[in-house]
């Protein structure tokens, strides 16, 4: 299932709001398309949205179209991805290219990636998992097939997933609208489970493990993800359940030391106070938004990547996986 598809003269891709209810594709012919396409949701996951960039620069040399200033207008769109800022720079780094040839590489590299860190991770677990996921790290968030649903899809294929738990994910709803229909899709076994029940599953020795992906991850270890990650690894520690994060090397950025440097993309207060156009609170409260939140490398069991399983200490196995033709 690929989210975005190049065209020839620019990228269509799927409107992941109206999912699960319709599917529409989208086509993107301007640098404008896909600007809007990210910062409106229309495609989001880290690895997607840089994919997306990296199309819509295509298009802007296709079409003789400033790069430094189409970059800066994508760039713009969403804070938090770091993937977004790796693609932009790479193919600002191809502009005397072929830059249809270098999205068009960094797409498929991206599918590659996934499947591999698919494999690494499945390899960390012995017998049928009871595994719980948060947001949507899917084929709909990456190229295709997924970081932390890529894990799991692996799994899948081995016949060691008993069901999976997939939070809702508020406010956006990407584990109820785009995890739950991946799953089910491909016919995986699906409890999905309000964001506030994961602990009561916990306690009750039901969830064997915690697999999430990752929006950025820093040179020790810290990683922003979907907001409700931080709290679920909290849980996790308390309860002795492994947490894991999947996500492609493109998505560790190695100048950035804390998580608490990670900048934090705040939304629109009114994906808090509506769903799909109907208001679910009062009118004229107060609200915070914050799309993401940091989990510190202390809660983290390791992280999966194409690269192999990162574990403590991180700011060590990071370097190390870092470091040119080194695997871990």
């Amino acid at each position: 299932m690929r989210p975005i598809e190049w065209t020839g003269q620019g990228a269509r891709l799927i409107d992941q709001r109206l999912l699960p209810d319709r599917e529409v594709w989208v086509e993107c012919r301007q640098v404008e398309d896909f600007e809007v396409a990210i910062r409106d949701m229309l495609i989001r996951g880290a690895p997607a949205i840089g994919i997306c960039a990296a199309y819509g620069l295509a298009v802007a040399a296709q079409q003789g179209v400033d790069l430094d200033e189409a970059a800066a207008r994508l760039a713009a769109t969403r804070p938090t991805a770091v993937n977004l800022f790796w693609a932009i720079d790479r193919m600002l780094k191809a502009r005397h290219r072929d830059l249809v040839k270098e999205a068009l590489a960094i797409h498929e590299e991206d599918i590659a990636m996934c499947r591999a860190m698919g494999e690494h991770g499945a390899d960390l677990f012995r017998g049928k998992q009871r595994i719980l996921t948060h947001c949507n790290a899917g084929a709909l968030a990456t190229g295709d097939y997924g970081t932390a649903l890529g894990v799991i899809r692996s799994l899948a294929k081995r016949d060691q997933v008993e069901w999976v738990w997939v939070d809702e994910t508020r406010p956006y709803w990407q584990g109820a609208r785009l995890t739950a229909y991946e799953l089910h899709q491909d016919k995986i076994p699906v409890k999905l489970i309000c964001d506030n029940m994961a602990g009561h599953f916990m306690q009750r020795k039901q969830v064997d493990a915690v697999i999430t992906g990752a929006d950025r991850i820093t040179a020790h270890g810290d990683v922003a993800n979907k907001i409700g990650t931080s709290t679920l690894a909290v849980l996790c520690k308390e309860y002795g359940i492994p947490f894991y994060v999947a996500a492609p090397w493109s998505t560790v950025d190695m100048q950035m030391q804390s998580g608490w440097d990670i900048p934090i993309e705040e939304r629109s207060s009114q994906e808090v106070t509506h769903f799909r156009g109907m208001a679910v609170a009062p009118e004229g409260i107060g609200v915070a938004n914050p799309a993401f939140d940091v989990t510190f490398h202390p809660y983290i069991t390791a992280i999966i990547t194409e690269r192999g399983v990162l574990r403590p200490p991180f700011a060590e196995s990071i370097a190390l996986a870092n470091a040119p033709q080194q695997t871990v």
